[in-house]
């Protein structure tokens, strides 16, 4: 019997489910669209077969299965089927921010599977509270809002362009929390506590990538303390996550504005990491906004 690896992306309507399924058939998966829950079992035996073709199977589900989801334990139960012969199973949650999602249904003039004849943003907030479960077990959560069709391509590429790799993958981004919290992150650390270097005339118009704002950073009595506590930290947490089955872990870490302290410490956790035997992929969401 072969080991199958299976992906469910599911996920907020509008969310960008069809931009992840084309990533993952250019990634040589076999995809499925708009895949029954109550189905997986036989494909899952499929899949596994000694003569199977394919054993990488991405579902597709949500578009029209707003009913299976909302029933008790069917979500659950489907997830239970695909674990035959020890399958490696993972979940992406595709999600955005109402105000995001009502947008691109306004320029698409598509209508919301769970709006009927009511207001779009009535229909996707019936579907977030359908999905609160659904989310609860996701192995990787997106926030989509920000980013375009290549950078969603590009951050599937970043997952799972390594078939077979069980290994945690750690992705690290600075964010700046007058612009919002990232929703799509495992642990987020503050940066606050270190002295702004926005309020220093000379250092304001560079970044946490430049030297002048990294040393003033990494020159505080408190920045190495807090480094060194974070790097003993992630040392322990890491094993224990990839021992627990966990592929992915997002750490965010922010400052006011999301150009100096943030990405600077960003950059150097990015650097342990790797020293720690995590490569993690380092990116800066607020970096060019002011």
């Amino acid at each position: 019997m072969n080991v199958a690896e299976f992906v469910i992306i599911t996920g907020m309507s509008g969310a960008g489910r069809s931009t992840v399924a084309n990533a993952f058939d250019d990634l040589g998966w076999f995809v499925i669209d708009n895949m029954p829950l109550l189905l997986v079992g036989k494909v899952a035996e499929l899949a596994t077969a000694p003569n199977a073709t394919s054993n990488r199977v991405a579902f597709v589900v949500g578009r029209t299965a707003a009913d299976e989801l909302a029933s008790p334990g069917v979500f659950e139960s489907a997830l239970e089927q695909l674990r035959i012969g020890g399958a490696h199973i993972q979940v992406v949650f595709l999600d955005a921010p109402d105000e995001v999602l009502v947008r691109r249904y306004e320029g698409t003039r598509r209508r919301h599977p769970l709006a009927e004849q009511d207001r779009v943003l009535n229909g996707i907030q019936r579907e977030r509270k359908v999905l609160e479960h659904v989310k609860a077990r996701a192995d990787l959560v997106i926030d989509t809002g920000p980013l375009n069709v290549h950078e969603l391509k590009a951050r599937i590429g970043e997952h799972f362009s390594n078939p077979g790799k069980t290994a945690l993958r750690v992705n690290v981004v600075s964010f700046g929390f007058k612009h919002g919290l990232p929703t799509d992150v495992d642990l987020v650390f503050d940066m606050r506590f270190l002295p702004n270097p926005h309020w220093i005339p000379e250092l304001r118009p560079f970044t946490g990538l430049e030297a002048p704002v990294r040393e003033y950073v990494f020159a505080q009595p408190a920045a190495e303390g807090f480094l060194a506590k974070l790097e003993d930290l992630l040392a322990f947490l890491l094993p224990e996550y990839e021992r627990e089955g966990k592929a992915y872990l997002s750490i965010a870490i922010g400052c006011t504005g999301g150009q100096h302290r943030s990405v600077a410490t960003s950059v150097e956790v990015g650097r342990r990491l790797g020293l720690l035997g995590y490569p993690a992929n380092v990116t800066h969401r607020d970096i060019e906004k002011r």
